[in-house]
């Protein structure tokens, strides 16, 4: 068990229409789909997550980052998402970090598959859910923790 383990994190993989929500336990060993939020404004938007960072006890928080391959030119999403995260670390009281998302959907997809379920709208908490467990994998090998989003200024 790893004691220095700072406690839950919640996990956010971010879409234009809705943002998948996971969780870990506290130990930071497992990693669990736990819902989707279909995007209203931001206001109302980091409301409702502060709301679920308090219900689940969460002190931190892992925003998936879709890193773009090298050859794409112009804004991506990877930027847009960077924003949105350095808004949201303004609107919560936790530390916000960017963690690669790249393929995480297409691996959530693949075990909803694989156990016979079909692909709900769902499958952005368990993409969200397995961007989360890369995290703590790569946590537990010894990876240093990523530098925190610095909050957007007003």
């Amino acid at each position: 068990m790893n004691t220095s383990f700072p406690g839950r994190l919640l996990a956010i993989d971010h879409g234009l229409k809705v943002i998948g929500l996971a969780v870990c336990d506290p130990t930071g060993l497992l990693a669990r789909p736990l819902q989707v939020l279909y995007r209203k404004s931001k206001k109302e938007d980091f409301a409702k997550i502060n709301t679920i960072l308090k219900e689940q006890k969460a002190v931190a928080i892992v925003v998936g980052l879709p890193v773009s391959p090298p050859h794409i030119q112009g804004p991506t999403q990877a930027d847009t998402v960077r924003v949105w995260a350095g808004r949201l670390a303004a609107a919560v009281s936790v530390p916000v970090y960017l963690w690669n998302e790249r393929y995480s959907s297409d691996e959530a997809e693949e075990i909803l598959h694989d156990i016979g379920r079909p692909l709900p709208q769902r499958r952005d908490a368990v993409a969200a859910a397995v961007m989360l467990q890369s995290f703590l994998d790569s946590m537990r090998e010894g990876l240093p923790w990523p530098e925190p989003v610095p909050p957007a200024q007003s």
